[in-house]
Order: structure tokens, then C-alpha cells, then sequence
């Protein structure tokens, strides 16, 4: 009997047992822990082989199928695979499982090499780590053309380098060339605006850069960015030796082997691109916002005003006209009420306008610039009876003082002044003239306010705005005054009084950086940059290099400097046509640090240092891919 139960608890005990184990066996099966994962893989595909085989000879082949390693994916192929020659018909490039498939629909030139230029656009399927600088080569004839040339494409006015422009040659040295036959042989840049074009026969050729709008690949269109390599390029190569050691810990050297390579050059070639002054000019459109004010907008500067001539009305001395410094947008203010309460004025406008040749040639057009109303506008189809009933019940509540209505004036008279300070007077409506003698900047003495000579500024593009400098003393206090009724607009409002106390910085808020140029000339001009690459002053040379910033506030500054050879006082483009390249730019390398009170003497030699090596990283705004990439790893 106790063995029987003895016998039966075993089993019970052997049953419990099992399910226990099946239990925790199913909830290990079900339950997601966190895996280990190991270590991240960052090692590009490899290339294994192709279909015709890499460097192959007298190929006739158009479709190309190149094999790797493992899965992979094409990013961006309509930007970073180049094709050379350029193809004129798209090729077709599909990526699927570890094979990469090109489709060449353009006829294949006789004899020539022809080189396809991935980039880094061939990335694993899972990482997405790129095979940097994979060219695929192959001729049409009975040898492969090695020669390859290399440099740097940046913008001409602030050394930014250029990612993804098309850099080519063309053996044909004419001038004309780039304009009307497509580049030879063609490459992109990268991310940091380096390029290496490959497969160059040996001979003489003009070096361009383009920005390729319509991927014709030649310079057809104004608004394309360029550039153009002045002297004819030779390409060459030398055998160069390098020395690699062969270590036997991280601290002894075993060996050091010298080896013998190829190195081809030029391996420096340096393009500024730009875009040329070329604006095609036309009427953009015209606008009646208010009754007594039509605006008129052109696409581009001119010399010039358009000529306008009333249809409807009397056009001569109707009209105060304010314009922009370009002449591109001009506005006319409308001096007598019998013309602006019409509501639609009709007039002809002659003007320059860019024809079919384009050339400026003189078009008129006739326009009717209506008054845009409201949508309500007092409900005009409203009862008269009811109108009439609403004026006069708003006559007998009408209070006999009504508020006055003046003349809106924008004050830019800061509370805080800096001692090199202005200020500005912009009016809502052009004046009839301005009384400078009810204008005060009064000074206080002790407790008393003495009156400072004002010296003023009219701009005849800002007929609205007014400027007044004065000598200002550190640290004193002013107040800014315009009488109440002393300016009057052509519509016949009068200002309010205007009053504004001012405080002058104290010398003690500023610092000064003297930078002494070395390698320049006199025509040479230097700005001060912000963080944002902005100017913040700017100042010619003098006879001595030097260029002395006073007045300061305290910051970070960087300082650009370029060469102003037509002596306008900014930089200027390029021109293709003229064969005259942008005006030179160059870069302090570094940032300088100034504190209050401080004065910084810094010298500058702008040829110590390669151009593309400049500009400093803090203010560059195109990064290298590989830097965001390391980033973005960084942060997973």
C-alpha cells in the first residue's frame, strides 16, 4: 500500500517536473530579449568580377554586369554615376541582389576608353558603407587611356565647395567649344568639391566646370554656374616612390619597403565657378494695392525708367515716382484725386524688354490697372435708403473732437546707439518737404539739454527714408526730436511729435582688430564675417595693407578678402564671353576671438595656405558626406 503511493507520487512528481521544464521552455521561445547584435559591420562590398571583364579591350558590349560580394544598392545613380564620354541618351543603371546592370544607349565611339565613375554610390544592402571611388573601364580599341587629372571645384565668392558639379575637357581649344560641342570627357565632384577625371588621352585640353541645367554638357544657358581653367592642361605622370612599413608590434618596426607607383598630374587644378551677370529683363506685373499708389515689377535691373503715358488721363506731373536702387521695382504715388478716385487707369508703358537675340530692345504694352475693392465694400448693392439711414445716425453720434489722423513715421532710433551710429527717418507717404529745422538732437549737460548740429542724408532711390549722422560722445545722453505738424505728406497728413531718449555705448564695450595683409595688392578689400559667413564691415586697404576695425563689440569674427579690380567697392563675376574670370577671394583661416577692451593685431599672408584648405570649417555650410555619416552612426 505505501509503495503503491510511493509509486504514485513519484509519477506525479515526474509529470509536475516535465511540465515545468516544457513551461519555461516556451516562455524562453516566446518572450523578445534584446540581442547582442555583435559588432557593426563597416565593410564596403568588394568587386568580384564583370561581364566584360574590367580594363577589357575592343568591347562591343552595351549592357555591362558587374558582380559583388554581397546584397547592395545604387544611391542617387542619376547623380553620382558618370559616365565618359557623356552619353547624351541616359543609360539605364538597376541594381538587384549583388549585381549592378548598365544599359548603354548611345552609340560606342571606336577607340576610346570609356570609364563609368560610381563614386560612393555602391553601398552594402544592410550598413549602406560605401566603395569609395569605384570606376568600371573598358575601350572600344586596342588600348586603355590612363592619364586622369584632379583638383577642387569651389564658388568664387565665398570658397564653398561645390558637391556634384560636372567637370570636363574638351580637346577642341577653341572658345567656342564649350559653348556648342559637348565636353569630352566628364567627372563629378564629391562632397567636398574634389573631382578625378580618368581615361584622358595624352594631348592639349581646355578645363571647364558646369552646372548642366539640360545634360547637354556644353554651356548654352545664362543662368548655369561656371567655371574655366585659364591655361591649356597637359596631362602627365611621373613614377613616384613611397615608403610602407611592415611593423612587428605596435612599437618595432620590422621592415620598411620602398615602392615605385604611378602619380598623375595635374593633381591640383583649382576652378572658381560662378554665375554670370545676365538677367533676362521683362514685365513681371503690375499691382493697384491702393487708390492713390500702382506698382510696377520688372525681372531684373535696368538703367533706366520705363516710360509711362496716361490714355485715360493727364499723365504729366501726376505722379511722385520711388524706386528701387536696381529700377526694378518702382512705385508711383499718385498726387491729384481726380485721377486716383478713378477706378481704372489706362496708360501705355514703353520699356527694355530682352528679345529673341538676346539683346535690350524698347516694347510698349497698354495696361489697365484697376482699384482692387473689397469683397463687402459697404455692400454696395445695399438700399440707398439704409446707407443714408446708417450715415446719419453715425453724423449725430459722432463726437465734435475726432481723433486726428497723422502721418505714419518709422523711427530706427535705438534706445542703446553704437558711437558710429545712425538715425533713420522712413515716412509713410512721400513728403512735400522735409523741415530739417524741426528735427533736434538735443544733448544733456549736467541737467540742461543742448541742441547738436545733424547732418543728413537723401538717398534719391529712398525718397521716403532720411538718414542723420552726427558726431556722438561715448557714454553721453540724448534725445531725438521732430516737432509735431513740421513734415506733411503729399496727401496732406502731418507727422505727431517724436521724441526718443538715447544712450551711447561706452568705449569700454568695444575692441578693435587691425589685420595686416601680406601678398596682396592695393586694390585688395577686407570684410569682417559673423558666424553665418555675413558681412559685418568692410574696408579697403590702405597704403600700408592694413585695414583697422574699430568699434567692435566683443565676438567671434572670421575675415574674408577679395581682389576689387574694377574698384566698385564689391565683388564682382565673371563673364565667359569676355574671358574674365570672378574677382579672387580668400579666406583667414582661422577665427578670431575679440574681447571688450581688446585691440588684436592679426597678419595675413593669403598665399600660406592652398585656397580649398581656407575657409574655416566652423562657417563652411556644404559638410563632407563622410563626417555626417560618422555622425549619424555616432548617434544610433
Amino acid at each position: 500500500m505505501v509503495s503503491n503511493r510511493q509509486n504514485r507520487a513519484e509519477k506525479l512528481f515526474g509529470i509536475l517536473l516535465i511540465g515545468i521544464l516544457i513551461g519555461l521552455n516556451l516562455y524562453s521561445c516566446a518572450s523578445i530579449g534584446r540581442p547582442d547584435g555583435g559588432p557593426i559591420d563597416e565593410t564596403p562590398p568588394r568587386f568580384l568580377r564583370s561581364t566584360p571583364e574590367m580594363g577589357a579591350l575592343n568591347n562591343t558590349r552595351m549592357r555591362i554586369i558587374l558582380e559583388f560580394d554581397e546584397y547592395i544598392k545604387l544611391e542617387k545613380p542619376n547623380e553620382k554615376v558618370v559616365i565618359s564620354p557623356p552619353q547624351i541618351k541616359q543609360p539605364e543603371i538597376k541594381a538587384m541582389g549583388k549585381r549592378i546592370t548598365v544599359n548603354l544607349l548611345d552609340t560606342l565611339k571606336t577607340n576610346t576608353t570609356y570609364t563609368i565613375d560610381f563614386s560612393d554610390g555602391i553601398v552594402d544592402n544592410n550598413e549602406g558603407n560605401p566603395l569609395r571611388d569605384f570606376t568600371f573601364v573598358f575601350s572600344t580599341g586596342d588600348v586603355i587611356d590612363t592619364l586622369s587629372v584632379s583638383g577642387i571645384v569651389l564658388t568664387a565668392s565665398n570658397l564653398e565647395p561645390i558637391k556634384g558639379i560636372l567637370v570636363g575637357l574638351q580637346s577642341n581649344l577653341a572658345d567656342s567649344a564649350f559653348t556648342s560641342l559637348p565636353l569630352e570627357r566628364v567627372s563629378r565632384t564629391d562632397s567636398r568639391g574634389q573631382f578625378t577625371i580618368r581615361g584622358i588621352a595624352p594631348g592639349e585640353y581646355r578645363f571647364f566646370a558646369l552646372e548642366d541645367g539640360n545634360q547637354n554638357y556644353y554651356f548654352d544657358q545664362k543662368s548655369e554656374r561656371i567655371a574655366f581653367y585659364d591655361s591649356i592642361i597637359i596631362p602627365r605622370f611621373e613614377e613616384r616612390n613611397r615608403q610602407d612599413t611592415l611593423w612587428k608590434d605596435s612599437l618595432t618596426v620590422d621592415t620598411i619597403y620602398t615602392r615605385k607607383y604611378t602619380h598623375y598630374l595635374p593633381d591640383d587644378l583649382l576652378l572658381r565657378a560662378f554665375e554670370e551677370e545676365y538677367h533676362v529683363q521683362y514685365l513681371n506685373r503690375t499691382e493697384r494695392l491702393s487708390e492713390n499708389k500702382f506698382s510696377i515689377y520688372f525681372s531684373a535691373p535696368a538703367d533706366t525708367l520705363p516710360v509711362l503715358k496716361g490714355l485715360n488721363f493727364n499723365e504729366r506731373d501726376a505722379f511722385v515716382i520711388e524706386r528701387n536702387l536696381n529700377n526694378d521695382t518702382i512705385y508711383y504715388w499718385i498726387k491729384d484725386s481726380l485721377i486716383y478716385k478713378m477706378d481704372t487707369l489706362q496708360l501705355s508703358l514703353a520699356y527694355l524688354y530682352t528679345d529673341t537675340l538676346s539683346q535690350l530692345s524698347y516694347t510698349t504694352d497698354t495696361l489697365r490697372l484697376a482699384m482692387r475693392k473689397s469683397n463687402v465694400r459697404a455692400q454696395t448693392e445695399e438700399s440707398s435708403s439704409s446707407s443714408r439711414r446708417r450715415r446719419q445716425k453715425d453724423k449725430e453720434e459722432e463726437p465734435e473732437d475726432k481723433p486726428i489722423t497723422f502721418l505714419n513715421v518709422k523711427v530706427n532710433a535705438p534706445s542703446t546707439m553704437d558711437v558710429f551710429g545712425s538715425l533713420y527717418l522712413e515716412f509713410e507717404e512721400p513728403l512735400v518737404q522735409l523741415d530739417s529745422s524741426a528735427v533736434h538732437l538735443r544733448k544733456k549737460v549736467d541737467t540742461l539739454w543742448v541742441d547738436v548740429p545733424l547732418e543728413m542724408e537723401h538717398y534719391p532711390y529712398a525718397i521716403r527714408s532720411y538718414e542723420f549722422y552726427t558726431e556722438w560722445e561715448p557714454e553721453g545722453e540724448y534725445e531725438f526730436v521732430v516737432d509735431s505738424a513740421s513734415q506733411v505728406g503729399i496727401y496732406g497728413l502731418f507727422n505727431d511729435r517724436v521724441s526718443q531718449t538715447i544712450r551711447v555705448r561706452s568705449l569700454d564695450d568695444y575692441g578693435a582688430i587691425f589685420i595686416n595683409l601680406h601678398g596682396a595688392d592695393s586694390t585688395a578689400v577686407v570684410e569682417l564675417l559673423n558666424a553665418q559667413d555675413n558681412v559685418v564691415r568692410r574696408l579697403p586697404v590702405d597704403k600700408n595693407g592694413s585695414a583697422d576695425f574699430y568699434y567692435l563689440q566683443a565676438g567671434t569674427y572670421f575675415a574674408r578678402m577679395f581682389f576689387d579690380r574694377n574698384g566698385n567697392g564689391v565683388w564682382d563675376t565673371g563673364n565667359y564671353e569676355e574671358n574674365l574670370q570672378p574677382e579672387e577671394v580668400y579666406y583667414y583661416p582661422q577665427s578670431i576671438e575679440l574681447k571688450a577692451l581688446w585691440e588684436i593685431e592679426q597678419d595675413w599672408n593669403i598665399k600660406a595656405r592652398p585656397v580649398d584648405q581656407q575657409k574655416p570649417d566652423e562657417i563652411k555650410k556644404q559638410k563632407p558626406d563622410e563626417d555626417k555619416s560618422n555622425k549619424q552612426r555616432t548617434t544610433r
